[in-house]
């Protein structure tokens, strides 16, 4: 045995949860929560979206997608657009709230980036982010018919 699927699962496991930790502790000021971040994230560098597009973006079914756009609605940092469409094709607009927490957001993704990439030259950090598509793109390959069976 060489330990691949224990170290791979392992860290991919211990990455998952260092960024929701990072995301709800950068975030526990705003009284938001970590499933609420890349909504606000895509939404501001993205630019209006829609539910389905969020989904896509977030890579979140529409259950997930649905909660976290009725909070931030809620709670002031998103609205609709009103166009008389359906909700899940209505545009999602950040108000001014959203805007100022979406600029918050990105200021401190790019920091922890960057601390985390100090130790990558540009060179690696391509290869990296290469490698890493490749193997998501292999592992959703392998689960597609799944769901089939």
């Amino acid at each position: 045995m060489d330990g691949r699927f224990e170290s791979f699962t392992g860290l991919i496991n211990k990455i998952a949860k260092s960024i929701r930790k990072i995301k709800t502790e950068e975030m526990s000021d705003f009284g938001i929560k970590s499933s609420h971040v890349s909504c606000v994230y895509y939404l501001y560098k993205q630019g209006d979206l829609t539910a389905g597009e969020l989904c896509s973006f977030c890579d979140e079914d529409k259950a997930s997608i649905s909660r976290s756009v009725d909070f931030l609605q809620t709670n002031g940092y998103l609205e609709h657009e009103n166009n008389g469409k359906k909700t899940y094709n209505k545009k999602l607009i950040l108000t001014e709230k959203g805007k100022q927490l979406g600029e918050v957001i990105s200021k401190k993704i790019d920091v922890v980036l960057s601390e985390v990439g100090s130790f990558m030259s540009s060179e690696e950090r391509i290869v990296f982010y290469k490698t890493l598509s490749k193997i998501s793109f292999e592992l959703e390959n392998i689960t597609k018919n799944y769901g089939d069976k």
